[in-house]
C-alpha cells in the first residue's frame, strides 16, 4: 500500500471519525418547556361557527380542542390479543389504547406501552370523528368532540366483535359510527347519517388525531423523523413539530394552518419513533387534509375533512374510513400496503436518504431473524451475505494489494533514482502500475463500499421497531441499546453498579466496544506501518478512537462491525496469501510493540 493508498484511506477514515464525534459531542437539545407558555382552558379553544354557505368547508367546526373530559362518561371496551383500551362515548372518541406486546423497558413488570391517551393525562393524544354542518344545520345540530354518545350494539369492540354508537339530534338526523378492528392495529370506521326529516341538508364527514404537547420521549435526532406524516397522492411530506407550530393563517382554517387537496392515495397523521397513528381515506377518495397548531392550547392536529354530503330527506349515507393506531412493524405496514391498497403505507416507516440500501438490508435482516429466530445471529448472518455479495471486488482489491506488497523493491528504487523530484516518481510509478496492470485505488474500495452500508444498518438499527429489545446472547438483551457491560465494574465482577457519567459514559466501555477495537487492531496487523511518522501515530490511534467512539452505539450496529472486521481479516489474509504475499501479523504486532518500547526509552 503506497502512501497515496494510506493517505486516501486515512482522509476517509478522519472523516468518519469526525461525524462520530459530532452525533456524540452535539447531540439535538432536548424540548424545553416554555414555563410562560399559556394555560390550557376550555374557553381559549371553543370552535367557530360555520357560516351556512361555508357548509362543511369551513375548518373552524371541525376543531377538536375544546374536549371536555369527564370522567363519568360511559366507555365500550377494546380487546384484542395485541391491543387493550376503551372508547369514550363523550364524543365517541378513541383515547385509551396499550400496545399489549409491548412494555417501556425489558423489566418484566414494567407497564405496557401507553400510545393513545386521555386529555388531562400525559402525552395526550387521541381520535376523534365527526360532522361540520353545512346549509340548514347548525353546529349543535351535528355531533362533535362533547355530543353523547350511546351505545347501540356490541358490548365490547373486538376483532369478531364491532360497535355501533348512535346520536339522534331531534332534528331529523341520526347519526351512527360503527367501529371494527382486525388482528393487529387498524380500525375501520363507518360514519352513516340518516335525514327523517323533511328539509335537505349538508354535512361533511371528518376525522381527526389531536395530540396535546410534544411527546415526552420524543427523540430530536435528525436522522430520526417524529412529527407529522401525509401522502398526498404522488408526494409525502415529513414535518416536524417545530415546523407545525411555523404554519400561516389559512383563509378557511385560520392561524396555525397548513392546507393540502388530496385526489387519492392518501393518509396523514403522526408518527413516533416506534408508533404512529394515520387516518386512512380509501384510496379513490378524495380529502382535504388539514395540519394545525394551536399555540393557546398547544395542541398539534392532524385532519382528513371529506367532500360535503347533500342530504334529501329520507335519505341515508355513510363514509368509510381506516385508522391506524399502533406498532411500526415492517410486516404488518406492508401487507396492510401490499393487500390492502394503500399507497406507500410502508414508507411512514422513515428509510431515509439510502432508501435504496436501508429497504433491502432490512427485509433480508427480517427474513434472516424469521429463519434463525435471534436478531443477534441475523445481524452476524446479514454481514456474512454481504461480504458475499461485495466478494468479487474486496477479492481484486486484496489481489491488487499483494501484488503491490510484490512491487515495493522497484518502487524503493524508483524512490531512490528519482530523489526529490517527485514529478519524475509518479511517472515512475504511474509507468510501473500500467506495466504491471495494478490500480493503487482499488485497496480503498472495500472502505468506500463499506461507510454507506455502515450507515444503512446504523439508519435500519436505529429506526425500526424489531431491533427494540431484541436479544442476543447473555448480557445483550436489546440489539437497540448500548453494550451494557462495562469496564468500569469490571464486566459486573465487581458488585457495585455504574453510575451514570453523562458525557464520560463513552469511557465506561462494554465487552463488545473492546471486541471492535482489538479487531480493528489486528486489522491493521495485517500490513506494516506506515514510513510517515504522523500517519504512523494516526494509524495507531485509529482503532481505540473506534472503539470510544462506538462505544455508545446500538449492539447491533458494534456486533456488525466487529463480524465485519474478522471476515475482512480472514478474507484479505487468504487472498493476500494465495497470491503470493503472506503477512506477517505477529511480527507486525512485534514490531509495533518495539516502536513503542523504543520511543519510552
Amino acid at each position: 500500500m503506497d502512501d497515496q493508498n494510506k493517505n486516501l484511506i486515512l482522509a476517509t477514515a478522519l472523516s468518519f471519525v469526525v461525524i462520530l464525534v459530532w452525533f456524540i459531542m452535539f447531540p439535538p437539545p432536548d424540548p424545553v418547556e416554555d414555563p410562560n407558555a399559556p394555560a390550557i382552558t376550555a374557553e381559549a379553544t371553543q370552535p367557530a361557527a360555520a357560516t351556512p354557505n361555508a357548509a362543511a368547508d369551513a375548518g373552524a367546526a371541525t376543531n377538536t380542542a375544546d374536549v371536555v373530559e369527564t370522567k363519568d362518561a360511559p366507555r365500550v371496551d377494546i380487546a384484542t390479543d395485541r391491543l387493550s383500551g376503551s372508547i369514550s362515548l363523550l364524543g365517541g372518541r378513541l383515547d385509551d389504547l396499550h400496545l399489549n406486546d409491548y412494555r417501556e423497558t425489558l423489566d418484566e413488570n414494567s407497564p405496557t406501552v401507553t400510545f393513545l391517551a386521555k386529555r388531562g393525562e400525559p402525552n395526550a393524544f387521541y381520535a376523534l370523528y365527526g360532522w361540520a354542518p353545512g346549509a340548514g344545520l347548525s353546529l349543535d345540530q351535528v355531533p362533535g368532540a362533547n355530543t353523547e354518545w350511546s351505545l347501540e350494539s356490541g358490548s365490547t369492540l373486538s376483532t369478531t366483535s364491532p360497535i355501533t354508537l348512535k346520536w339522534d339530534n331531534g332534528n331529523g338526523l341520526t347519526f351512527r359510527r360503527t367501529f371494527s378492528i382486525d388482528e393487529n392495529y387498524m380500525f375501520s370506521v363507518n360514519q352513516s347519517v340518516q335525514n327523517s326529516g323533511s328539509e335537505t341538508v349538508s354535512l361533511a364527514p371528518y376525522g381527526t388525531l389531536t395530540r396535546h404537547g410534544e411527546p415526552q420521549d420524543l427523540k430530536n435526532f435528525f436522522i430520526l423523523h417524529e412529527g407529522a406524516m401525509r401522502q398526498l397522492s404522488e408526494e409525502r411530506e415529513d414535518i416536524d413539530y417545530s415546523d407545525m407550530q411555523d404554519f400561516g393563517v389559512d383563509p378557511v382554517w385560520g392561524p396555525g394552518a397548513d392546507v393540502e387537496q388530496v385526489s387519492g392515495n392518501g393518509w396523514t397523521g403522526f408518527t413516533d419513533h416506534y408508533w404512529m397513528a394515520m387516518l386512512i381515506p380509501n384510496s379513490d377518495q378524495p380529502f382535504t387534509s388539514v395540519l394545525r397548531y394551536s399555540p393557546q392550547v398547544d395542541t398539534y392536529e392532524a385532519i382528513a375533512r371529506f367532500p360535503t354530503m347533500t342530504l334529501a330527506a329520507g335519505e341515508t349515507k355513510n363514509m368509510e374510513s381506516r385508522l391506524f393506531a399502533g406498532a411500526k412493524e415492517w410486516e404488518a405496514i406492508r401487507n396492510y400496503q401490499n393487500e390492502s391498497g394503500i399507497y406507500r403505507f410502508l414508507d411512514t416507516i422513515d428509510w431515509g436518504w439510502f432508501f435504496f440500501l436501508t429497504k433491502p438490508i432490512f427485509a433480508v435482516l427480517h427474513w434472516l431473524n424469521a429463519l434463525i429466530g435471534n436478531m443477534g445471529w441475523a445481524i452476524i448472518g446479514l454481514t456474512v451475505l454481504i461480504k458475499i455479495v461485495v466478494f468479487p471486488l474486496a477479492y481484486k482489491s486484496y489481489a491488487s494489494m499483494a501484488k503491490m506488497k510484490e512491487l515495493q523493491p522497484q518502487m524503493e528504487k524508483l524512490k531512490e533514482a528519482a530523489g526529490d523530484d517527485r514529478q519524475k516518481l509518479q511517472q515512475s510509478m504511474m509507468e510501473l502500475y500500467k506495466k504491471e496492470k495494478v490500480n493503487p485505488a482499488s485497496g480503498c474500495l472495500p472502505i468506500l463500499i463499506q461507510i454507506p452500508i455502515f450507515f444503512s444498518l446504523y439508519k435500519v438499527i436505529f429506526v425500526t421497531l424489531e431491533l427494540r429489545h431484541a436479544p442476543w446472547v447473555g448480557w445483550i438483551t436489546d440489539m437497540s441499546a448500548p453494550d451494557p457491560s462495562s469496564i468500569i465494574n469490571l464486566f459486573g465482577l465487581l458488585p457495585f453498579a455504574v453510575p451514570e457519567l453523562g458525557f464520560f459514559e463513552i469511557f465506561s466501555l462494554g465487552i463488545l466496544p473492546i471486541l471492535l477495537g482489538i479487531s480493528m487492531w489486528l486489522q491493521q496487523k495485517l500490513n506494516p506501518a506506515p514510513t510517515d511518522p504522523t500517519q504512523q501515530m494516526i494509524f495507531a490511534w485509529m482503532p481505540w478512537v473506534f472503539m470510544f467512539m462506538l462505544g455508545s452505539f446500538a449492539s447491533g450496529l458494534v456486533l456488525y462491525w466487529i463480524t465485519n472486521n474478522v471476515i475482512t481479516f480472514t478474507q484479505q489474509y487468504l487472498i493476500m496469501r494465495s497470491h503470493g504475499y503472506k503477512p506477517d501479523v505477529f511480527g507486525n504486532i512485534k514490531s509495533s510493540f518495539a516502536r513503542k518500547a523504543k520511543s519510552g526509552d
